[in-house]
């Protein structure tokens, strides 16, 4: 209440909504992006310019909330058009233009010159540095070209060539049976002999990591002096190796392409667990077999011994551009010299082995029944959320369990390029001045992601046959449809389709990034506002237009 002199306290102004943030909160209620990108447009003709927002297309609804359900419901419409496909999705690339086919054959002579060069051993070392960087130039213009993936597969993407190790399996894993490989990525038919109702099930997945020791309910462990979190927090930094491995076995024993839509989570014991749904079926002991007979070897130096701690840490030095030994001055071996140390001792044993945890739930799921629908809803429950933000942390015991875990993975290396490879003597590829170990800028070192770098949602090639840019595709095409506009039409009539639905394209404009600084920038809250007033229109637009016709007599009866 008002004071007697008539005017309010500072408690009760605190109190009020601000209108910043009510501003937000309706632009996210009704689909808007609460973080837009301005672009400003000119036109290469007219010099005209405008200032046109873009969505953040941000994947956490902590940071944006409409862009982030927006991306959850692609992907829900994503695994639902490819989960029960009773045919191959068709995906035929796109035929050479006359333009990629000269670029690849500019790319043969280069190569083909600079190997006879090399061979004949005539060829100074400036004129191979020479070649070389005309080939990486074409390189480079053959990819812009729009071709996929590269011409020349025998070097790694630093140029240096692939280390190849034994494809022998370990005594101590289970054989896995092969059947012949049928080329098709639909699962078998069943057929009821009683209705001849045919029966195309799939599958809905869910597989674990292994114990660290045993835990509360509430995810804790029982005793945290012997948990594990060592191997917890290297099981979290290859686990989405893990994953390849375990769809190469479920591939090879299923004798056909198996194609699947997965996300990771955490469990509440913070381990990352998969939930997959594949297309076809196979048996759950085979299934079984499978997870069991899954590994993952890390074939890199030992990481158990800490060298260097504290103040002791190696030093950089500039004349010789490597680290070397504080007390002693000797050079640090390097990535390859210790990979090569590895490879020659006859009795290496990798640094670590990532397996699965016996525990292999495997439910069938039918077309259009209920159960599909639930998989669907499970399987993007945790899309817009952090990895450590899918299970609250409600008591002490829990916030110190993640505590705990990231300590443990502060120190674990996450890469070969990692700054902790210097705690334990070793100096990461690629090293460079400034790296110290227990700071690794990594996003697998980080919090919110509990030590799993990988990605979130994993999909088949041929799945659905349609990236995430088609299914958006198809959704503005459908608006469009429903309003009656039609494609290229889109940014003639500003009253008949609003500008948020016209498609960003450079044509005859130049794009450029606005700073929110620039005097032709309006304020983020009169965007937002007008965003708002935008979407409401498109809105009341939409649902004019999925109206029925009064007098369209052939709508009606179709409704009927």
């Amino acid at each position: 209440m008002p004071t007697p002199t008539g005017k309010s306290t500072r408690a009760e102004r605190l109190a009020q909504p601000l209108a910043r943030e009510v501003t937000e909160t309706i632009a996210a209620e009704k689909g808007v992006c609460i973080r837009p990108v301005a672009l400003r447009r000119t036109d290469i003709t007219t010099g005209r310019t405008e200032i046109i927002d873009v969505p953040c297309n941000s994947t956490l609804e902590s940071r944006c909330p409409a862009c982030a359900r927006r991306k959850r419901s692609i992907r829900r419409t994503q695994c639902e058009e490819g989960w029960h496909l009773d045919q191959d999705p068709v995906v035929v690339p796109d035929p050479a233009s006359e333009v990629q086919r000269a670029w690849v054959e500019r790319r043969a002579m280069v190569t083909a010159e600079r190997d006879r060069l090399v061979e004949a051993g005539r060829a100074t070392p400036d004129e191979v540095a020479a070649l070389d960087a005309a080939i990486a130039d074409l390189d480079a213009e053959i990819t812009a070209s729009g071709l996929r993936g590269s011409v020349s597969r025998n070097t790694s993407a630093s140029g240096r060539s692939r280390r190849v190790r034994s494809t022998r399996r370990r005594q101590d894993a289970p054989e896995l049976p092969k059947r012949q490989k049928v080329p098709t990525t639909v699962g078998r038919a069943f057929e009821d002999p009683e209705t001849g109702r045919v029966f195309r099930p799939s599958l809905f997945i869910t597989l674990t990591c292994d114990t660290y020791g045993r835990v509360r309910s509430d995810g804790t462990p029982v005793d945290p002096s012997t948990y594990d979190y060592r191997r917890a927090a290297r099981d979290a930094l290859h686990f989405s190796k893990l994953i390849d491995r375990f769809v190469q076995n479920l591939r090879r024993v299923a004798g056909f392409d198996v194609q699947y839509f997965a996300t990771v989570e955490p469990q509440r014991r913070l381990a990352p667990h998969l939930h997959m749904a594949t297309r076809g079926t196979i048996p759950r002991a085979e299934l079984r077999q499978i997870a069991a007979a899954t590994y993952h070897q890390v074939w890199w130096p030992p990481a158990d011994e800490v060298v260097y701690d504290g103040a002791n840490l190696p030093l950089w030095d500039e004349a010789v551009g490597t680290y070397v030994d504080p007390r002693t001055g000797e050079v640090l071996p390097t990535w390859d010299e210790a990979l090569d140390a590895l490879d020659a001792d006859p009795n290496a044993q990798p640094m670590h082995v990532v397996r699965f945890g016996p525990q292999v739930d495997a439910k069938g799921v039918l077309a259009g029944s209920p159960d599909a629908d639930r998989c669907v809803r499970y399987l993007a429950k945790y899309l817009t959320k952090d990895i450590a933000e899918c299970h609250q942390v409600e008591t002490d015991a829990q916030a110190r369990h993640v505590e705990r875990l990231v300590e443990a993975l502060r120190f674990e290396p996450c890469s070969p390029r990692c700054a902790n490879w210097l705690r334990y003597g070793v100096q990461p590829d690629g090293a460079k001045p400034g790296m110290v170990p227990g700071f690794c800028r990594s996003k697998a070192h980080r919090r919110e992601h509990l030590g799993y770098a990988g990605r979130r949602v994993l999909v088949s090639r041929k799945w659905s046959g349609k990236t995430m840019a088609d299914h958006k595709a198809d959704r503005l095409t459908w608006v469009l449809k429903t309003l009656g506009v039609r494609p290229g039409d889109e940014g003639q009539d500003h009253d008949a389709q609003p500008p948020a639905l016209a498609p960003v394209a450079s044509g005859n404009h130049a794009w450029e990034l606005a700073r929110p600084t620039d005097p032709d920038v309006p304020p983020r809250e009169h965007r937002l506002l007008r965003a708002v007033g935008e979407a409401l229109k498109r809105r009341a637009q939409l649902d004019a237009a999925r109206q029925p016709n009064p007098h369209d007599f052939s709508a009606m009866k179709g409704a009927a």
